[in-house]
């Protein structure tokens, strides 16, 4: 699995630093994951929790979702029981566009088409395996831009604001 992590930065860019957030439910996933991505030369930035003691995912994506809007980090990893309250909780914050993923190939569209920054994970609804191919398929693959980067702009809070005009 490292030679994957290693070959999958394609859709990187210049910024490679990963940001990795969970709930207590996500947190053995986020461990995994964590670790696998250090070991194949990633910056990881564990953005807690650092224990499996009942927290609250909201203030887990809520660091997360901060973390990529201020730009410490490019990508983040978000990761609760279900994968949506933590997603939620991080796409409050501006420039955020998290995307929750059950399959490789939602990671990669939502990379390729959405130009989604961080890869939400239900520990819960998906294995180790899944997991695993989401997050090299997500670092892998390049927002392809062209007719999407219009609809990506529209997602930005003042554009769309306009368009309710």
């Amino acid at each position: 699995m490292l030679r994957l992590f290693r070959e999958s930065t394609a859709g990187l860019g210049e910024m490679t630093v990963i940001a990795l957030a969970s709930d207590h439910a996500g947190y053995a996933l986020k461990c995994v994951l964590a670790g696998e991505l250090a070991a194949a030369g990633h910056d990881v930035r564990d953005l807690g929790p650092f224990g499996d003691a009942s927290v609250d995912y909201s203030d887990y994506g809520h660091r997360l979702g901060a973390a990529i809007a201020a730009g410490e980090a490019g990508y983040g990893i978000a990761i609760c029981g279900s994968g949506i309250g933590i997603s939620i909780a991080a796409n409050r914050h501006p420039g955020v566009r998290a995307a929750l993923c059950t399959s490789g190939l939602m990671a990669r569209l939502a990379r390729q088409h959405n130009d989604a920054n961080v890869l939400a994970l239900g520990a819960r609804i998906i294995g180790v395996d899944v997991a695993r191919d989401c997050v090299a398929q997500f670092l892998s693959t390049a927002f392809e831009g062209g007719r999407h980067a219009a609809r990506v702009a529209k997602l930005d809070p003042v554009i769309l604001k306009d368009a309710a005009a």
